[in-house]
Formats: structure tokens, C-alpha cells, sequence
């Protein structure tokens, strides 16, 4: 708005000039990228403004054409209405940056931002003390034998009780399935289990998803919009206004945060309960029992349990969902799979299953549940490649693998899945990365050898 102001109380003449020397520079310059020699087309002021806006809708896909087009797997990415970025898939660069020179690289207010109104003061949206603190006590419980028995119990029961009985009445009654969706809600299960010690989602297709369920899809997709817009002021003006978008996120938010603090108080109510000898029976196990048993405040204990139902729901879903689509195109892969998952059942046997651990990796690599880390440099640096601007490892990672690994082996062990999608999937990356329009399959029982 001020440049816009300078631009209006200068002489006629000289604006007409400025305009001039606008439009040439804008139709006849274009800035090469001086780091890695690739990058979008680039001009003074605008930047790649024009070349991002056209691609909005397939960042990832652009990022990656222009990457591949780089010596150094790394461009740098200029525009009007955002700050410099540096998009690196270079493994020298990635390391330096998660490892190396960690503390010099926190997830920064540009990013957090982004996510703020969502996950507040959760453990994936903040850095220092406040993260280290979270990540310590994450650290801890993800390794406690009773939460790791307390998950496996949950996972089977979820698996063996709801999924294979409904992938056995579809396959009964012959009925397409949107598979991604089936999986979605089962994953979203689980989580809630896991961390609030209910389940939520009906996984019979025809009954339609539950309201917290389509409240985090909600605010998971218009907080990922943010990040994708040309010009940030976009959204800010949209949630200062509360409109369109924004308007469904401030709901949608509200829905999710209101639900887990209704969930904190009664499990508060039923501890204290407890204590005071009103209500007898073994304590809850589930992560939101732990957090209030360590004490925390309310608001820090809904902001951690809602990052990870987020970071567990569509990332599981969505690896599962395209290592089936996958697997539906090398069926000796998959027979090698089933062969290896015999007589699997515990937590520590499932460890021994390398091959469909490395299916999974191969698969995530080539359609990663989360495509992209951001990163805020804190002071002036230089990445291993030449370019001028304690690890974050998942502290869920181990149970999400076992997730994983157990629903596919059960699953693969008595059924197929013949993919009646109509054309190739479209890889669709927002905060969770899934196909756009489903994965549409017919169930089919798995002949016996």
C-alpha cells in the first residue's frame, strides 16, 4: 500500500516513465537463478509471481521439474508478496539442515504462522525450549513398554474387529470401495484411540464420516492453502475479514479445539473421581491420560494431542494407500510380501519384516505422506552445495511403521484389491500428501496356496 501511495503522488511524467521502464524489464529481463544456474523465470519486483501463480495448483510437480533441471538439486525461489525461499532435495543440503547445523535452522515464524490457528503450541509448530520440552516427553512415552502394548492392543483390536470384517462384507457383497477413504477412517481411528482413548469413525462406506473427522480435513486443507497462495497477504486479509476460506478454518479449528478440551475436562473429572474413591477401575492408557498425569496446562495438552492425531491420521492412510495401488501393478511383490508375513503377529516379530519395510520406503519415496519440510534460517549461512541463505527425527516413526506393516500383512493375507479407478492417480500434497478423487477398488478374496 505505501508503494502504491509513492507511485500515485508522483508528477504524470514521471510515472508514465517508471511505467515504461516497468514493462521492459518485466516482458524483456529475466534474473537467472545465480546459485544453482535453474530455476523459474524470474524478473525484478515480481520475481517468479507469475510462473508460481500458474502453477499453484501443482507445486510440487513444478518444484520438481525445476530441481531436476538443477546441477546441485537446489533453486532459489523469489516473488512478490513472500519472503526468499531456498527449495533444496539435495541429501548434502537436507542433512546440513536437519542435522548438522540444526540449531540454526528452526521451522521460523513464516512457517508457524501458516499452522498457528491450527496446531497452536503443539509440538510440530514451535521450536526451542517449548519443543525440546514436547519432544523429551513425546520421546519418553512413545517408549514405555505399556503405551507401545497399549497401541498394539488398539491396532489389533481395530484391525481384526472392524476392518477385516468390513473388507470381508464388501468382498461378500461385490462392492467398489474408495480404499484411501476406508483407510483413512480406520487411521483416524486409531490415532483417536491412541491419544484420547475413543474411536470416532464408522468404517462402513455408506455411513458418512464423523464431524471431527471432516473438521481436521477441513483444517488441515485451508491451513496447507495458506502456504500455497501467491501472496500471503491473501489469507491474512481473508482471516482478518473472516471469509471464505478463513471462515471455514476458524470453524473448523474451533470444532477440533473444543471437542479435545471437552475431552481434557471429563478425563479430569474422571481422575479426580477416582482419587477421591467415587469410581473405581485400571487407569486410562491412552497418550491424554499420561499428559495430565504429568501435569501440564490444559491449552498445552490439547495443543499437542491435536499435532499428533494430524501428524498420525493421513500420513499412515496415505503411504498404505499407494503402496496397494502400487502392489496392484506387481503382483509378485505382493506375493512375496504375503509369503514373509506368515505367523506374523507381535510387536517385536513385525520389526523382522524387511521386505515390506522397504516396499513401504520405496513407496514413500515415490509418493511421500509428507512431500516437503520447511525451515527458517536464524542467522546467515551456507549450504554444502555452495547456496547462500539434534535431528527432527519422528519421535512416532517405529509405531507408524508397525501400523503400517500390521494392516498390510493382515490385510494382503486375505484379500486383493483390483483397482477399477478410471486413469492414473494425481499425487495431491498438503500438510498429508493423498490422491485426489480416491482409490477406487473391488475386494476380492485371496485364494489359498
Amino acid at each position: 500500500m505505501g508503494s502504491l501511495m509513492i507511485l500515485l503522488s508522483l508528477q504524470p511524467l514521471s510515472l508514465i516513465f517508471l511505467l515504461i521502464i516497468f514493462y521492459i524489464t518485466l516482458f524483456h529481463l529475466r534474473r537467472p537463478d545465480k546459485f544453482s544456474g535453474a530455476g523459474p523465470a524470474t524478473y525484478p519486483l515480481l520475481g517468479c509471481l507469475i510462473s508460481f501463480y500458474k502453477n499453484k495448483h501443482r507445486l510440487l510437480d513444478w518444484y520438481t521439474e525445476l530441481l531436476s533441471q538443477s546441477t546441485t538439486n537446489t533453486i532459489v525461489v523469489q516473488r512478490l508478496g513472500a519472503r526468499r525461499t531456498i527449495i533444496t532435495a539435495n541429501p548434502q543440503n537436507v542433512e546440513y539442515i536437519l542435522k548438522t547445523n540444526f540449531n540454526n535452522f528452526p521451522k521460523g515464524k513464516p512457517f508457524t504462522e501458516i499452522l498457528g490457528d491450527f496446531l497452536g503450541q503443539g509440538i510440530f509448530n514451535v521450536d526451542g525450549e517449548l519443543w525440546l520440552a514436547q519432544r523429551k516427553l513425546a520421546s519418553h512415552e512413545f517408549s514405555t513398554k505399556s503405551l507401545r502394548e497399549f497401541f498394539m492392543h488398539t491396532l489389533e483390536r481395530e484391525v481384526c474387529e472392524r476392518l477385516l470384517p468390513v473388507l470381508e462384507a464388501l468382498s461378500n457383497e461385490k462392492k467398489v470401495v474408495d480404499l484411501q477413504e476406508l483407510l483413512g477412517r480406520f487411521s483416524f481411528n486409531v490415532i483417536c484411540k491412541f491419544t484420547l482413548g475413543t474411536n470416532r469413525c464408522c468404517l462402513d462406506p455408506s455411513v458418512p464420516t464423523c464431524p471431527l473427522a471432516r473438521a481436521f480435513d477441513v483444517a488441515a486443507e485451508v491451513s496447507a492453502r495458506r502456504g500455497a497462495a501467491p501472496l500471503f497477504m491473501i489469507w491474512r486479509v481473508k482471516r482478518w475479514l473472516c471469509a471464505g476460506s478463513e471462515r471455514l478454518l476458524k470453524d473448523a479449528v474451533g470444532e477440533v479445539k473444543t471437542h479435545v478440551m471437552r475431552m481434557i475436562h471429563e478425563r479430569k473429572r474422571k481422575r479426580k473421581r477416582k482419587q477421591e474413591g467415587e469410581e473405581h477401575g485400571v487407569e486410562d492408557e491412552d497418550l491424554l491420560s499420561r499428559l495430565i498425569c504429568a501435569g501440564h496446562e490444559d491449552e498445552v495438552i490439547r495443543d499437542m494431542v491435536i499435532s499428533f492425531i494430524m501428524a498420525g491420521r493421513d500420513t499412515t492412510s496415505s503411504a498404505m494407500t499407494w503402496l496397494f495401488w502400487i502392489l496392484s501393478h506387481y503382483s509378485h511383490l505382493e506375493r512375496q510380501i504375503v509369503e514373509e508375513a506368515k505367523g506374523v503377529l507381535d510387536y517385536e516379530s513385525l520389526k523382522s519384516l524387511s521386505f515390506l519395510k522397504a516396499c513401504l520406503c520405496e513407496s514413500m519415496r515415490l509418493y511421500p505422506p509428507v512431500a516437503w519440510d520447511s525451515k527458517h534460517a536464524c542467522g546467515d549461512d551456507v549450504l554444502p552445495d555452495g547456496t547462500e541463505a539434534g535431528p527432527r527425527v519422528c519421535p512416532g516413526k517405529e509405531m507408524a511403521f508397525i501400523q503400517m506393516k500390521y494392516v498390510v500383512a493382515s490385510v494382503l493375507c486375505r484379500f486383493t484389491f483390483r483397482i477399477v479407478s478410471p486413469q492414473r492417480p494425481i499425487f495431491v500434497p498438503l500438510l498429508t500428501a493423498h490422491m485426489a478423487g480416491g482409490l477406487r477398488v473391488l475386494v476380492c478374496k485371496r485364494e489359498k496356496v
